[in-house]
């Protein structure tokens, strides 16, 4: 009885570990399909939620027939899978870069197991798995005090804008957008409301608001979840242009633009879904 208590124990650490180290996803097709079918689509959009905390250091999708069919027509249909998987990553917003394999693997032997159903262990082997490899935490490090000489204190967003000069850009930070939307996330608004009074107290400044999105690749746009518009980086800036408007700043000193992806801060990506304004002129005041 202790022998079997030790060994169910040290199963359960295993598995423990083991989920420490991967997060897996299986996604289920029809025969001779590889078009995802939509309860899988709505499984998977799910799943990939689950990634916004996961520092992911590689993702592996291999794809999977069941034991019909001749090799060589197995071995495409598989990898067809696999490659239908690869693109909804991409395009809901995960680098393909952090993909390190997109794999047909073929046919799955049918395993003579009890179960008297035929047909649903076939559908079980008509599958692409997905395997999610977060990155190893830091070890932590004892800090070393050292002194450092005094640096002047970084200047915030509106102590820029009341210091600003034509052909200024100025970067909205702590402005964050929610992954795929155009609105910012709640903690955003007080800063987003703090610009806009400083905004309205330089009324001589006009400018540009200039929103951007991060890390979709092969697309003109990153996919805009409300509309399902390629248009979001266009939407974030059209969302403070309107923000704007409502605080009583003249629709006549600004205008706004998308940037698409075209430039990324190159850290983390959350930073690349931002607001900036470039300032085109400084003049008469606009009343």
């Amino acid at each position: 009885m202790n022998k079997l208590l030790i060994i169910i124990l040290i199963t359960l650490n295993s598995v423990f570990s083991f989920s420490q180290e991967k997060l897996t996803h299986e996604v289920y097709f029809e025969t001779d399909q590889y078009e995802v079918p939509n309860t899988e689509v709505n499984r998977l959009l799910l799943f990939i939620s689950t990634l916004n905390d996961v520092d992911i250091d590689s993702i592996s999708i291999f794809g999977f027939c069941d034991d019909r069919g001749a090799d060589s027509y197995n071995l495409v249909l598989s990898q067809q899978r696999a490659d239908a998987i690869k693109a909804i990553f991409s395009n809901n917003e995960i680098s393909e870069t952090l993909i390190s394999n997109v794999d047909g693997k073929g046919e799955i032997l049918l395993k003579i197991i009890e179960e008297e159903n035929l047909l649903k262990i076939r559908g079980l082997n008509r599958k692409v798995e997905i395997i999610v490899k977060p990155k190893p935490p830091k070890p932590k490090v004892e800090k070393v005090v050292e002194v450092k000489p005094e640096v002047p204190k970084e200047k915030n967003t509106v102590e820029l804008i009341k210091d600003s000069e034509k052909g200024d850009k100025i970067l909205f930070k702590n402005i964050l957008f929610k992954t795929g939307y155009p609105t910012v996330t709640p903690s955003s608004k007080k800063v987003l409301e703090s610009i806009a009074q400083a905004l309205l107290e330089r009324d001589d400044i006009y400018f540009t608001i200039q929103g951007h999105v991060c890390c979709t690749q092969y697309t003109r746009d990153a996919v805009n979840r409300k509309t399902k518009k390629r248009n979001l980086s266009e939407a974030r800036a059209k969302y403070v242009y309107d923000y704007f408007i409502k605080k009583g700043i003249d629709k006549k000193r600004m205008r706004h633009i998308g940037m698409r992806r075209k430039f990324p801060l190159g850290g983390d990506p959350k930073f690349d879904r931002r607001v900036e304004i470039l300032i085109t002129y400084v003049g008469d005041t606009a009343n």
